[in-house]
């Protein structure tokens, strides 16, 4: 497979590369794949941390093509964990799908930190879908039974059966995603009216929803930068 510039330049950046060995593969759902690998040293070499990704490199008709994927419950005794694939047409699911134990792929560790603030927040807010759902489970394991909100934003009704780890006094709000991610922005707009003392929010859903949310939290209600943060996880094209 040949390495694009993508790849040299995460190279050259510092990324640091590793080869996954699947272990099991199992069907969680008519919309998502799970794989649990070995991490090919990768949990020895850098503490996991929550929302912890990682970059996998897919052969698509020889030439490399790269996607980001959460850490799912990361064990450091063993070095493994998984990887979770929303199923829908492309390459990395068509890899998922037919990966069977002993099949490899390589991976590279780049931009990957995440620590919860100091003081612990009052509240979490959480805006994620199915692509962030696993970076979100991993936040609210590390948030234990801090009181939170959480919006998932979903495209097909089979989605809303996805697994979530909220805890009692934390709240999951579905939301159809409808007129290209704006009603969820609407939705969050309506809920977040003024900013909460010691709240944090984390934001990660498809890329132009997740501007206009960050601009409403930071511009809007005037939400500290250091109490937001915001990444695109996808863009609808």
């Amino acid at each position: 497979m040949k390495r694009n510039w993508e790849a040299l330049v995460l190279k050259a950046m510092g990324g640091r590369e590793f080869r996954l060995t699947v272990l099991d593969s199992e069907r969680v759902s008519g919309s998502l794949h799970r794989l649990l690998v070995d991490g090919g040293g990768l949990l020895a070499a850098v503490e996991a941390h929550p929302t912890m990704w990682i970059r996998l490199w897919f052969d698509n008709e020889g030439r490399s093509h790269q996607r980001a994927y959460t850490l799912v419950d990361p064990d450091p005794a063993t070095g493994r964990f998984h990887l979770e694939f929303a199923l829908h047409e492309g390459v990395a699911a068509r890899w998922a799908s037919s990966a069977r134990p002993g099949d490899t792929i390589e991976a590279t560790l780049q931009g990957s930190a995440f620590t919860l603030p100091d003081p612990t927040p009052t509240h979490l807010y959480l805006v994620g879908d199915s692509a962030s759902l696993p970076a979100v489970n991993s936040l609210l394991d590390a948030a234990g039974d801090l009181p939170a909100t959480i919006w998932l934003e979903y495209a097909d009704d089979d989605e809303k059966g996805l697994p979530h780890r909220a805890r009692a006094g934390q709240e999951v709000i579905w939301v159809p995603r409808l007129d290209e991610g704006r009603h969820l922005v609407e939705t969050v707009r309506a809920a977040l009216t003024s900013p909460t003392e010691g709240a944090y929010h984390w934001v990660a859903c498809e890329a132009g929803t997740t501007r206009a949310l960050a601009k409403h939290l930071r511009k809007g209600l005037g939400v500290n930068r250091h109490q937001v943060s915001a990444l695109g996880y996808w863009t609808a094209r």
